[in-house]
């Protein structure tokens, strides 16, 4: 039996599936509190019309893929097939010292394209580092980019990308509202290649870029399908040098952009409705499209994730490419509160340094790893999000080896926070948030800092008032 047919079997055994859509049966008095929720959500599987004020349509952008061992060889030829006279390559000073760069460089070299290093990226970017970037590429003036390396490095080089293309523009004109204006953009970018050396966060196929905005001390960033990258270059060889703390927490980023794209709002449930399709976001609500590739990628990443963490070559393989299909889901449906939640959890943290990280050129003396800021909530907000859609949280806990069989609808949040609970205690993540050295006097700032995450949090699948917010915070302190 499919885990899918094993979800609609369960459904069945509590009497809540109806003859055109399991959304549509009749509710138990017991499961009253999920009915209304989950008979909204299920307007997507029905395509009933979508209010007046909500988007009726979804758009799938994403880069060209290319995927091979030692694949990264090609990419000098790539950017000679471009006819490109100047590329600017992007890293860090970590994969500068590598073989992924060193293989970039000698493809340049031997398909005489000329090129410049910008090697001062900065693990988990600010606007501060972003902006120095800027700053290198106005300078050189490229006419394609490479990045190589993983998130910060990737990231880093679209927003270069789109200022060199928009030199008239000031710095929070693209960032996204309401910390900056969100404009759309309307210049065409530069070729860039995205040559991913970690196995998470999926930016070679997104147009997405996330830095910490320093003068509020939390992550924001630019969403836009203009800054998706031309190509994407997974090669399996690129994630050997990873440690095994950092496999665990890129492959949680990989996680959780899978549960989130899959848990969003549908994307006919999205607000505003835009006026014009270049204000359409790119991250648009969960979607016919997007769900193939988000659940694909949360069976990737369940089945590999420990074995990566215990050095097993096929598995890290195979996470390099989940991430990638995860970055397909997650970069058009988008991420809701784990992500909205994180960016303050790295934003604020004053002390704490990650085993795998410390002493990394690149990284600060204090790092709250992406994947690990995202992670540590998720037990807390799965749990609150099932009653929108419990037949998606019972599908995602048979993923994990739930026996779901006999699940109820009403359990389905605690079927699924208690199988993250053990899936992350196996990969060794710290317990909660005060094992990363928050207080309970430390909510009100992380609440504070993830009001604004507009763009992540409003595509949760309910409303996230700011007392919800403060009680999946407070319900994070401790995971185990």
């Amino acid at each position: 039996m499919t885990m899918r047919h094993a979800v609609w079997k369960a459904m069945d055994a509590v009497g809540r599936a109806g003859r055109a859509c399991p959304c549509h049966g009749h509710h138990s008095p017991g499961d009253a509190s999920i009915a209304v929720a989950h008979e909204a959500r299920c307007s997507l599987g029905t395509m009933s019309p979508p209010r007046a004020d909500t988007d009726y349509a979804f758009e799938m952008a994403a880069a060209s893929i290319r995927y091979g061992p030692g694949v990264t060889a090609e990419v000098g030829m790539d950017l000679r097939n471009m006819r490109a006279s100047k590329v600017a390559v992007f890293t860090d000073p970590n994969i500068a010292k590598l073989q992924p760069f060193r293989t970039v460089v000698e493809s340049l070299a031997r398909a005489k394209v000329p090129h410049v290093v910008y090697d001062r990226v900065r693990v988990e970017p600010t606007d501060t580092s972003i902006q120095d970037a800027v700053s290198f590429v106005r300078l050189h003036q490229p006419d394609a980019f490479v990045a190589v390396g993983g998130g910060s490095t990737i990231d880093t080089c679209k927003a270069a990308n789109l200022y060199l293309s928009h030199p008239d523009n000031e710095f929070l004109d693209f960032v996204n509202a309401p910390i900056g204006k969100g404009l759309p953009v309307r210049e065409k970018l530069k070729p860039l290649i995205a040559v991913p050396t970690t196995a998470g966060t999926g930016s070679e196929t997104t147009g997405v870029s996330i830095f910490d905005y320093e003068p509020m001390n939390f992550k924001t960033g630019i969403a836009n399908r203009a800054l998706k990258p031309t190509l994407g270059v997974i090669d399996p060889l690129n994630t050997r040098t990873m440690a095994p703390q950092v496999h665990v927490a890129s492959g949680l980023d990989v996680l959780c952009h899978a549960l989130e794209s899959y848990t969003a709002i549908p994307y006919n449930q999205r607000s505003p409705r835009p006026s014009d399709p270049i204000l359409r976001p790119a991250y648009q609500g969960s979607n016919p499209i997007s769900d193939i590739w988000s659940l694909k990628a949360l069976r990737m990443c369940v089945e590999n994730l420990p074995k990566a963490y215990k050095g097993d070559h096929h598995a890290q393989e195979q996470m390099i490419l989940a991430a990638t299909f995860a970055g397909i889901g997650f970069g058009n449906a988008g991420v809701h509160l784990c992500h909205g939640m994180s960016y303050p959890i790295s934003g604020l943290n004053k002390t704490y340094s990650h085993p795998g990280y410390l002493g990394v050129d690149g990284v600060g003396k204090k790092i709250v790893p992406h994947g690990i800021s995202v992670a540590l909530s998720s037990p807390a907000v799965f749990e609150w999000t099932a009653p929108a859609c419990p037949e998606r949280h019972l599908e995602a806990a048979a993923i994990f080896g739930v026996d779901i069989s006999n699940a109820k609808l009403g359990d389905a949040g605690k079927i699924l926070s208690d199988a993250l609970r053990k899936f992350l205690y196996e990969l060794d993540v710290p317990n909660g948030i005060s094992a990363i050295g928050f207080k309970k006097s430390s909510v009100e700032a992380l609440v504070a800092g993830t009001l604004p995450q507009h763009r992540v949090t409003k595509l949760a699948p309910m409303d996230a008032t700011e007392e919800v917010l403060a009680h999946l915070f407070e319900k994070s302190f401790t995971i185990y």
